[in-house]
């Protein structure tokens, strides 16, 4: 009776998503044995330090919550990386603004957006999540909950980022800071949000996601990372999965959640990043873009799919150490 059962539901799952997902689900049947765990996940270069803090935290059969956040903490205060935190590059009127979220094996999440002068924008989602009973504080709102928490205010400006800052001024004269034109790409530099993915030792995953956002982006503008569902979504009993790249067209399919339901519908995690990946590029006409997912399911099985290649995966395990790998992508 349970095989029948069985078989049913995987007969319904092909007639309503195609043979894709039945062949996912069938290899997920298959797999048998325990959760590879520990193991912790991020999305770009800027991942393997970011991975050596999380794994410093799961190597000691810590929360997968507090080796997230430790992990992306480490980019955030990294002058060098200019997509996250300290050193990311501005809006277009020179103000840095930081975006993270922060989600736990409960499912609970917490979040800011549109942050300014605060350095580790995930801890301050983090006190969102514990201290007050919303999931999300954005602008001035978030900054004054940041400075009662004894977060300490700083200009994240960094010289070389001005410098960026005023030479992009230089070649785009025309566009003001309030100007209404979409925001400009930096010839594919502007995709390394970092997102983390964590499943530890008891079997718990987390997630957390932070970046600085697009360089040069309409004062105001908020993309993918700190919003729960698109940026990052944590499913307990399933999986996680976070995004990168453009954040708009993130958005506008959901993208970390719709990568997890997959999952809890049976997909692998490359299975359910790389549908995700095709309904993205089904709703837009733009070509020239990047976008990625990361997904990381209870059994320690990871999965990456983007539009474009290079998109860098960054995994720690006990087994294979800190390595980085390419994603699968479509073009």
């Amino acid at each position: 009776m349970n095989n029948r059962r069985n078989f049913l539901k995987l007969s319904a799952l092909a007639g309503t998503f195609g043979s894709g997902v039945l062949t996912a689900c069938a290899a997920n049947a298959s797999t048998g044995g325990t959760a590879r765990k520990p193991v912790v996940v991020s999305t770009w270069k800027h991942g393997q330090p970011a991975n050596e803090a999380a794994w410093e935290v799961l190597s000691q059969d810590g929360p997968a919550l507090d080796a997230v956040e430790a992990g992306v903490r480490v980019p955030e205060a990294d002058p060098a990386v200019r997509t996250v935190g300290y050193g990311g590059r501005p809006d277009r009127a020179g103000t840095v603004s930081l975006d993270a979220c922060i989600m736990d094996a409960n499912g609970q999440a917490g979040a800011v957006a549109y942050l300014e002068r605060i350095m580790h924008p995930v801890s301050v989602a983090r006190k969102v999540k514990e201290e007050t009973p919303h999931v999300m504080l954005v602008g001035e709102g978030a900054l004054e909950f940041a400075q009662s928490q004894g977060f300490e205010k700083q200009d994240l400006l960094t010289e070389a980022a001005r410098e960026e800052w005023e030479q992009w001024k230089q070649e785009h004269p025309d566009l003001v800071p309030s100007a209404p034109e979409a925001n400009i790409e930096d010839e594919g530099a502007n995709h390394d949000t970092i997102g983390m993915l964590a499943l530890d030792a008891q079997g718990n995953l987390s997630g957390a996601c932070t970046t600085s956002g697009t360089a040069w982006k309409m004062p105001g503008r908020v993309g993918d990372s700190p919003l729960i569902g698109s940026g990052l979504y944590v499913e307990p009993g399933v999986g996680a999965a976070c995004a990168t790249g453009w954040g708009e067209h993130i958005i506008r399919v959901v993208g970390a959640h719709a990568v997890v339901e997959r999952m809890r519908q049976g997909a692998a995690p490359e299975a359910a990043c790389r549908a995700i990946v095709d309904r993205v590029l089904a709703r837009t006409d733009a070509t020239d873009f990047q976008v990625g997912f990361l997904a990381l399911n209870t059994r320690g099985e990871v999965g990456a799919y983007s539009v474009q290649s290079g998109f860098d995966v960054a995994r720690y395990d006990a087994e294979g150490g800190n390595r980085l790998t390419e994603a699968p992508h479509r073009r």
